[in-house]
C-alpha cells in the first residue's frame, strides 16, 4: 500500500493539471505557507489536487536544502522522495501536522540528510546542472565547485541545530519565526544559534568561500 502511494504521488506530480492560484511571483512566502497549510485537510484524504500543490510548492526548496548539504543531485532527489513518502505514511495512519507542513517536512529531510551523511560522507562534488549555468567558464566552475565543497565541509563542523539555522535562514530565506517552527525552538534560541554558527563559519572559512556557497 505504501509503495503504491509513493508511486501515485510521483504520477500525480507529473500529470495533474495545474490548480488555479495566484502567480507565485505575487505570493509572499507567508502566503505560500498559508496556502500549503490550507491544503492539509484535503491532502489527508489523499486528494490529488492538494497533494500535487504541496509537492510542487515545497519539493524545490527541499531539494536545494538537501543538495547544499550532500552535494549530490541523486542523493538530494532521494531525500525529497523519502521525505514526502514518510509524510504520506504518517497521513495513512492518521498522523502528520495540521499546520506548519513546511516545517514538518524540513525536519524529516534534515534527519534523513544527517543519516545519509553519516553512512556515506560525500567524497566529491557533483555539478548539478539545475544549480549551475550551462555556459559557465570551466575554470570558474571548477573553482566554484571547490569553494562549495569547502563550505559544505564547514557546515558539517557545526552542530545539527546550527547547521539548520544557517541553511534555512541564509540559503532558503526563512524568517527567524519560520526557522523556530522548523526546529521547534523559541526565536531567542534561534538568534543564539545563528550567532554561534556564524562565528564558527567565520573561523573555518574566508568571506569569499562563504559567498561561493550561496
Amino acid at each position: 500500500m505504501i509503495a503504491c502511494i509513493r508511486v501515485a504521488l510521483i504520477i500525480i506530480a507529473c500529470n495533474a493539471p495545474p490548480v488555479s492560484l495566484p502567480a507565485r511571483s505575487r505570493l509572499t512566502r507567508q502566503n505560500i505557507m498559508k496556502s500549503v497549510d490550507a491544503w492539509l485537510d484535503k491532502a489527508a484524504q489523499f486528494d490529488q489536487q492538494a497533494l500535487t500543490q504541496v509537492y510542487q510548492t515545497l519539493s524545490p526548496a527541499l531539494y536545494r536544502y538537501a543538495y547544499r548539504l550532500l552535494g549530490n543531485a541523486r542523493d538530494a532527489e532521494d531525500i525529497v522522495a523519502e521525505t514526502f513518502h514518510r509524510w504520506l505514511v504518517a497521513l495513512q495512519h492518521g498522523h502528520g501536522p495540521r499546520q506548519h507542513l513546511s516545517a514538518y517536512l524540513y525536519r524529516i529531510a534534515h534527519n534523513l540528510i544527517t543519516d545519509r551523511y553519516r553512512r556515506r560522507p560525500p567524497t566529491d562534488v557533483e555539478l548539478d546542472e539545475t544549480l549551475e549555468a550551462a555556459d559557465d567558464d570551466p575554470a570558474d566552475t571548477a573553482a566554484h565547485r571547490l569553494a562549495q565543497a569547502r563550505a559544505r565541509s564547514a557546515l558539517w563542523l557545526l552542530t545539527a541545530d546550527q547547521r539548520q539555522v544557517i541553511l534555512l535562514k541564509y540559503f532558503e530565506g526563512l524568517s527567524n519565526e519560520e526557522v523556530a517552527a522548523v526546529l521547534d525552538k523559541p526565536v531567542g534560541a534561534i538568534k543564539s544559534l545563528q550567532h554561534r554558527a556564524l562565528d564558527a563559519m567565520r573561523r573555518a572559512l574566508t568571506t569569499e568561500q562563504i559567498g561561493d556557497m550561496l
